[in-house]
């Protein structure tokens, strides 16, 4: 029987910068135009969290039973390692996805705009088919395109919208910004798991793209959202404060550029999401104080 830290660790928690990041961002995006709404917001970061630590565990189960979690670089997996049985873990999927989408409803008729429920289900739908079903697509090189939509332009500016009603230039630059990280993050952590996803027949973009070239893609991810800092601050002089994240986004980009591998990118995986939660916040607080 799992424990209780095992099943913490099993949620991944050093991923859910991905889940604060765009709410912070279109948080600050609406801030910028007076029309913070907390209830709003509360219910977007329980969506969103809800939703991460839901495509965690729904992924530790489909990598699980595929038996493409046996050898692992990185962190615990539940199932893949034996500490929980695979109907608990999808149980515990089955939960915070439910959750999600209880306070995505809920978010929906809120805000007035009952359209957003249809948005909602996309979103459970790409969390469990990223490596569930019969034809993954997280298998397939498709998971940085979803997770740039999903953690970029979905919570960024849908955060945005149900405070204001629309989405705004600024938004859409941060909604770029934090999508492309949020991709860094998948990347980092594809590259770690290059050579054992080849093993076992897993088609991330990392393997389909080579080691090189992966690298080079992360480089892009990471410094091209630091471009869109200096975009943003012809609008909204603040955004500069996004410029902090270069402090840990820059020794993760150094090691992927040096040629690191294995468990010598698990730092980069962490200072990367960090980066993002950095980028997001700064970002997000700048575009509210201008």
């Amino acid at each position: 029987m799992a424990t209780v830290a095992e099943w913490v660790e099993g949620a991944r928690p050093r991923t859910l910068p991905t889940a604060i990041a765009p709410v912070l961002a279109g948080c600050g995006a609406a801030a910028g135009v007076d029309a913070f709404d907390p209830v709003a917001a509360v219910l977007a970061l329980v969506v969103s969290v809800a939703l991460v630590i839901g495509v965690n565990y729904a992924n530790d189960y489909s990598d699980g039973i595929r038996g493409t979690d046996d050898d692992r670089v990185g962190p615990l997996r539940l199932v893949g390692s034996g500490a929980a049985q695979p109907y608990k873990v999808r149980r515990a999927a089955m939960i915070c996805l439910g959750t999600g989408a209880l306070a995505g409803v809920a978010l929906s008729l809120y805000s007035g705009h009952w359209w957003l429920i249809l948005v909602g289900a996309a979103c459970l739908l790409g969390a469990w088919f990223y490596t569930g079903g019969s034809r993954p697509y997280g298998y397939r090189g498709l998971g940085e395109i979803a997770v740039f939509v999903f953690f970029g332009p979905v919570a960024v500016l849908g955060t945005e919208f149900v405070q204001t009603g629309r989405a705004s230039g600024l938004g859409i630059g941060a909604s770029v910004g934090v999508g492309l990280l949020a991709c860094a993050v998948l990347v980092a952590n594809n590259l770690r798991d290059v050579e054992s996803d080849q093993e076992t027949g897993k088609r991330t973009l990392a393997v389909v793209l080579g080691d090189r070239d992966t690298r080079v893609l992360y480089a892009a991810l990471v410094v091209v959202p630091l471009g869109m800092t200096l975009v943003l601050s012809l609008r909204a002089w603040g955004a500069l404060a996004g410029l902090l994240a270069l402090i840990l986004l820059g020794p993760g980009l150094r090691r992927v550029l040096a040629g690191s591998t294995g468990p010598q990118l698990i730092p980069v995986l962490r200072d990367t999401a960090l980066g993002l939660l950095v980028w997001g916040a700064a970002t997000g607080l700048g575009l509210a104080l201008t």
